[in-house]
């Protein structure tokens, strides 16, 4: 406690050396007794602005042309290439506002360096610049703002009623996905249920679960519209697909949505990259924990007839899982023993009140 003590002082002493020192310059220049020389650094500083600025740009010129291929997977669905004119469009008008102010900035930090025989202007308040530099902005983004929130609005609206529907569900750390079966009807699922086996929790005493099946990779037909149902069973995930330009946050407790339509098989892309060994791929771009890395899933775009011979050879949870629908049978089985078991008498009770108004 001591120490810290003095170390307190001594800063505070030092603190105070300063403020004075500083005092008895500003009281010097005030008084007309202090004269102050610019040295060279000052010119060498403006030169080194405009340095900053030409090196600065090119590099960053390079830069981008460099790793634009890395930034702009090709795409692959039919919101993407919406997506991507608004993005671009809105890169543009930001990119001319942001090279326009920093050449400005750095020039005028140049042009206007340290000058004994220069004296400032002063230029307090113009109505009319402000006017233009608060309304264009205003009107530019507001533009913006509206052509986002319309495509926005268009992508996460109710899908066509004939997408094809699954079940994308996060967890520390891979990815489950569900597909209806043959009824093409999710069933229930409860996280209750959820073990070793039954990962995904279903419930198999819904019927319209009993058909479902999960799968190691995603199949989704090429031209047809792909409805994802989106949950977590922990932590906050994403569900991020680059080609497709998806991106949607997996919740817990809070179940959310995307569709898409795929524009490309992955042989077509495959041989529009020249890599034979391309896949669409999945991944969750939220740190998720220490194993966020293994947070991958390959996605197929078939074409829609490959898309049905491989539904087709699909084996159902439960037919996977002859057990688990064995348990849930065993438990149906009971339920029914107690209802029966139940004697007549005891099996319908009403109200005297009820028995009144009869």
């Amino acid at each position: 406690m001591t120490t810290l003590s003095i170390i307190l002082v001594l800063a505070l002493l030092l603190v105070v050396f300063g403020l004075l020192f500083r005092l008895q310059i500003l009281t010097s220049i005030f008084s007309g007794s202090s004269t102050r020389e610019v040295s060279i650094s000052n010119r060498v500083n403006a030169i080194l602005c405009l340095v900053f600025l030409v090196v600065g740009g090119a590099w960053f010129a390079w830069s981008f042309v460099e790793n634009f291929d890395k930034m702009n997977p090709p795409i692959a669905s039919v919101h993407g290439l919406a997506t991507d004119k608004m993005f671009w469009t809105s890169m543009i008008i930001l990119g001319i506002a942001f090279v326009l102010t920093q050449v400005l900035l750095f020039w005028y930090s140049y042009k206007y360096q340290h000058n004994d025989n220069r004296r400032a202007f002063f230029f307090p308040h113009n109505n009319k610049i402000e006017v233009i530099w608060t309304l264009i902005p205003a009107v530019v983004m507001a533009a913006l703002v509206f052509a986002g929130w319309k495509e926005w609005t268009r992508i996460t609206g109710p899908a066509p009623k004939d997408a094809v529907v699954l079940e994308i569900m996060g967890k520390q750390f891979n990815w489950l996905v569900r597909y209806p079966g043959r009824d093409q009807k999710l069933g229930m699922v409860n996280y209750r249920l959820i073990d070793a086996v039954n990962e995904f929790g279903f419930d198999l005493s819904d019927q319209n679960g009993v058909d479902d099946f999960t799968a190691g990779e995603i199949h989704v037909p090429k031209g047809h519209p792909v409805l994802l149902r989106i949950r977590s069973r922990d932590v906050l995930h994403a569900v991020y697909m680059p080609n497709f330009r998806v991106q949607m946050y997996a919740v817990p407790g809070m179940p959310t949505k995307f569709w898409f339509t795929p524009t490309k098989t992955t042989d077509e892309m495959r041989a529009q990259t020249s890599n034979p060994a391309f896949n669409y791929e999945m991944a969750c771009n939220q740190i998720c924990g220490r194993g966020h890395f293994a947070m991958k899933m390959t996605i197929i775009v078939d074409e829609p007839d490959d898309y049905v011979a491989w539904f087709a050879k699909q084996k159902s949870f439960s037919e996977q899982n002859p057990e688990v629908l064995a348990s849930f049978k065993q438990k149906s089985d009971k339920l029914v023993e107690k209802a029966t078991a139940v004697p007549a008498a005891a099996a319908v009770v009403i109200p005297t009140a009820a028995k009144a108004s009869l």
